[in-house]
């Protein structure tokens, strides 16, 4: 699925609008993890190989996402 932006003087259709509601929905725990990634500044003191940071981050994203779902 890829989101639509109303231009002036064509307004979205209501299946558009859902589209984007659906998108925005999945999107917004994730975007929230990241912020809250940042905000720890977990990422700049991590000394890691990739798959151990990944595993990492992912556990985070879950907690996170689960704190902010309650």
């Amino acid at each position: 699925m890829t989101g639509r932006k109303a231009a002036r003087n064509k307004p979205l259709t209501p299946a558009q609008k859902q589209v984007n509601r659906l998108i925005s929905v999945e999107r917004a725990p994730i975007e929230h993890g990241f912020a809250d990634l940042k905000g720890w500044r977990i990422l700049t003191k991590l000394r890691l190989n990739a798959a151990q940071a990944t595993k990492l981050l992912r556990a985070l994203l879950v907690l996170t996402t689960h704190e902010v779902t309650r």
